[in-house]
């Protein structure tokens, strides 16, 4: 059998890609597109999804270097007679955490400048990029400038506790970018990349011309490969993937599609992540890949302290998935514009967007991940029933025992939630009510069961329903107060009659659950 063609797992150069036997997805003409014309722009994708690369595939076509772009579309597409002296920074790379960032800022300025025999004569960061911008002009011509996860300085710091340091860091960055608009004449071309969006607005606010790609229809595949693009380039991995799990490749395809696609930023062309179909060609294994590595607690911090554990299906308005308020982060704008959600639908009219998981490895990672954290892995091996069973004894309609794993589940929780001290703490009690909604949506839709949250009908919304071949089970969830309650909503609000025509068995169950036992002490269960 032929040998296979290296897989560029982490390979984030160009230089290195095109220089060994790596499998290289020709993204060459998007970048034409982009950058013939010169121009400011801003890129936000999720993190290991191909930015460091087009970044450093910038800096070599600018540079001139034909060589590495031999039989690739650009190669005779590009006026290689016209190099530019580049600037290229990644905040990933800069020792801000040990030093602090004006000073790691001063650091990677006077590397390049030495790099170019500039000499600064200014000490401020600020004026060192203009400086270095101004020097390179006057001797080669109009600079590049390419900035790589531009952000990182801030979500590093959005730990509770630590956002003082984030607003720091965001000031800092404001008037570092701050000369770039009397520096535009100088500049043939400016392209920053990074994982948010929440941060761009306050930090370039100065930058009037930075077009933003993020959601640029022209450009929505410039990173990531389609379906198109892996099946030409990876002919020969998928061929002997499929040969190993003994499957024919078709089937191959549509798990790997099932497993790895979906991200989009259009609602049209959907895009595998590089990082994770990479590593699951070399491993031939299907698995959580992209997810596993490095998914912030911060994020289930928030998550907790919303209450809000449904992400699934969410229509939103473009703004309110653009926001970037460091005192008030909102979690479904911060999950999208991580990577956590994607856009399944546009409407073009309005400017909404249909958002949901992207895929079954990060839907089932962010059930996992969320699952872990809320219950610390103490219900896995602990729970005298295994959690696993819940399918089958909705299935079975065998509803005590779901009431049974269901106490078992929340008995091993490692703490108990608080409680109300007083009526007036309508929010408390909310949040605990949601605290245990949400981990029940969450084993329910981790173990395949189908379950809707807060599902709507003409007079309010039930907490979850739950759909087998034969029944649909209707919850209503209450804390501390009691299963009658929460089934009377159940009827007052006729959770279940959107369902009379599916020909099922419409069940409504009241769920009251106490913070002294920790366990269900009201259960009303009655057909609808």
């Amino acid at each position: 059998m032929k040998k296979l063609k290296l897989l560029p797992i982490g390979v984030q150069t160009f230089l290195k890609m095109r220089s060994n036997d790596y499998v290289y997805v020709d993204k060459t003409e998007h970048i034409y597109r982009l950058v013939e014309n010169g121009g400011m722009y801003f890129l936000s994708r999720p993190r290991r999804f191909g930015k460091s690369l087009t970044v450093s595939t910038l800096r070599e076509l600018f540079e001139g270097n034909r060589l590495l772009f031999k039989d690739l579309w650009i190669e005779n597409k590009w006026d290689w007679s016209k190099a530019s002296p580049v600037i290229q920074m990644s905040f990933a790379s800069m020792p801000y955490k040990e030093l602090g960032l004006d000073k790691a800022l001063k650091i990677k300025l006077k590397e390049i400048a030495a790099q170019n025999d500039i000499t600064f004569k200014e000490d401020s960061y600020q004026q060192q990029f203009e400086e270095l911008i101004s020097g390179l002009y006057q001797k080669h011509g109009k600079v590049v400038i390419l900035i790589d996860e531009y952000d990182k300085p801030i979500i590093d710091y959005l730990e509770k506790g630590e956002l003082s340091q984030a607003k720091a860091n965001q000031k800092i960055m404001k008037t570092f970018y701050s000369i770039l608009k009397d520096a535009e004449l100088h500049i043939r071309l400016l392209f920053i990349t990074g994982v948010s969006k929440f941060a761009k607005v306050s930090i370039f606010s100065d930058l009037n011309h930075l077009t933003d790609l993020t959601l640029h229809k022209d450009f929505s595949t410039l990173v990531g490969y389609t379906q198109a693009e892996l099946e030409a380039n990876f002919g020969p991995h998928i061929k002997a993937l499929s040969i190993f799990q003994d499957m024919n490749r078709a089937d191959t395809l549509a798990m790997m599609k099932d497993w790895y696609n979906g991200f989009s930023w259009d609602g049209k062309n959907t895009l595998y992540n590089p990082f994770g179909t990479l590593t699951f060609l070399s491993e031939q294994a299907f698995r959580n890949t992209w997810f596993s590595t490095g998914t912030p607690t911060f994020l289930a911090d928030l998550i907790k302290e919303k209450g809000v554990f449904e992400f699934e299906k969410r229509w939103m308005s473009g703004l309110s998935l653009e926001k970037y308020d460091l005192d008030n982060l909102d979690i479904i704008p911060l999950m999208f514009q991580t990577g956590y959600l994607t856009v399944k639908e546009r409407d073009v009219k309005n400017g909404d967007m249909l958002v949901d998981y992207p895929n079954r490895e990060v839907r089932d990672g962010m059930y996992q991940f969320l699952l872990d954290d809320l219950t610390r892995n103490t219900y896995k091996d602990s729970s005298s029933i295994a959690v696993k069973d819940l399918s089958k004894a909705f299935k079975d309609n065998d509803l005590d025992k779901v009431k049974l794993m269901i106490d078992v589940l929340f008995t091993d929780l490692p703490a108990p939630l608080p409680e109300p001290k007083n009526a007036d703490k309508r929010k408390e009690i909310e949040l605990s009510e949601r605290f245990f909604h949400g981990v029940i949506h969450l084993v329910f839709k981790y173990l395949g069961i189908f379950i809707d949250s807060e599902v709507y009908s003409s007079l309010g919304r039930a907490d979850s329903v739950v759909t087998t071949d034969t029944h649909i089970y209707v919850f209503e969830f209450k804390y501390n107060r009691s299963g009658k309650a929460a089934f009377e909503q159940i009827t007052k609000k006729q959770y279940g009659e959107k369902y009379r025509m599916t020909g099922k068995t419409i069940v409504g169950i009241g769920v009251n659950f106490s913070h002294i036992t920790r366990k269900i002490n009201g259960w009303v269960v009655k057909n609808l």
